[in-house]
């Protein structure tokens, strides 16, 4: 596995060894070891989610509020999506700024979120699988969101002809109320 940073400190991408052969792959998707290793950090994720979607569905931009907000390590087991962050944390260089990268079932690749980020993502494919892990558990009273397309992030998502949102994503507040 190898860990891939990026300008947002505390954000990474890891790549995990991938083995090949005529009957398939292999793959460690989480190896608590090499994660410490690699990140440093002792992160005890207590839940793991899925989730399906089909292509234009987008996600986002969703976080967890206070003591309920939450570490996210994402990958893409079928398809591939957008995937988006935003920085929420005041006092960081990189507040107000997003960061994008392709998560796909070809490239395998992994992006851990540190508390402290809105994260959302677009699927690119029909019947793609999202699958992460988090360090908190979900508390209703705490959750909260970004409109997708607040102009003051300028987000550069991809066009999709079709965008599919749920009702609740639609109604999300800007930026600026934070």
């Amino acid at each position: 596995m190898k860990k891939i940073d990026t300008p947002f400190q505390g954000v990474f991408i890891l790549q995990p060894d991938v083995y090949e052969d005529e009957r398939g792959f292999f793959m460690e998707i989480y190896n608590q070891r090499k994660f410490v290793e690699l990140s440093g950090l002792t992160i005890q994720f207590v839940q793991d989610n899925l989730a399906h979607s089909e292509y234009g569905v987008l996600r986002g931009l969703h976080y967890q509020k206070g003591e309920y907000a939450q570490a996210k390590l994402v990958t893409v087991l079928k398809g591939k999506v957008q995937d988006v962050i935003v920085d929420l944390r005041r006092d960081s260089q990189t507040y107000g700024k997003y960061f994008s990268i392709i998560l796909s079932e070809e490239n395998k690749k992994q992006l851990f979120v540190p508390r402290g980020f809105a994260h959302g993502y677009l699927s690119l494919d029909d019947d793609t699988l999202f699958y992460y892990k988090i360090d908190n558990i979900y508390h209703k009273e705490s959750e909260a969101g970004i409109y997708y397309a607040d102009k003051n992030l300028n987000i550069d998502w991809i066009i999709v002809p079709r965008l599919i949102l749920s009702e609740k994503d639609k109604k999300l507040p800007g930026f600026k109320s934070l």
